[in-house]
């Protein structure tokens, strides 16, 4: 499923492959977790409304992707100390990751060159490395995540 603008990565064709550093400064490698489904979640900013409210609502939902064999991850391009001091204060129980120079947002068709950040795109990429779903949003509007759990299902 894609909503919102069109986009140069499809359903069905291999997730781009990147290294980034998570919150604690641990180097995650896509193509490493292959085995098992992945979620990741880019979004603008540490630390602003509607990312804060799409990244809680991914923690209350956490218990029902991981029970599905999930892996999830947040991908913004703050630094790996303030995904740290996020990832503490709302309690988040997945992997934050560290796209300081936006290489994989621009991999991932979500690059915003005027704001210097991730555009809103949730992917739930299958347990072979291939995207199975995906979600875009404009910036100033919250993702509906509720199809989730269903593609995770199907990702599996």
């Amino acid at each position: 499923m894609t909503r919102g603008n069109e986009m140069a990565i499809a359903v069905g064709q291999e997730a781009p492959d990147f290294t980034l550093n998570n919150e604690d400064g641990e180097q995650i490698t896509l193509s490493e977790l292959r085995g098992a489904p992945v979620v990741l979640v880019f979004y603008t900013f540490d630390f602003s409304g509607i990312c804060t409210g799409e990244l809680c609502e991914i923690r209350d939902d956490y218990s029902e992707w991981m029970d599905l064999g999930a892996q999830v991850y947040g991908v913004s391009r703050d630094s790996h100390f303030s995904h740290a001091a996020y990832k503490e204060q709302h309690g988040l129980p997945y992997s934050l990751l560290a796209d300081t120079k936006g290489e994989a947002a621009k991999a991932y068709d979500t690059w915003n060159e005027g704001l210097w950040a991730a555009e809103r795109l949730t992917v739930v990429i299958d347990k072979d490395g291939a995207i199975a779903h995906l979600v875009k949003n404009p910036i100033l509007e919250a993702r509906d995540h509720s199809a989730i759990a269903e593609a995770i299902r199907g990702a599996g």
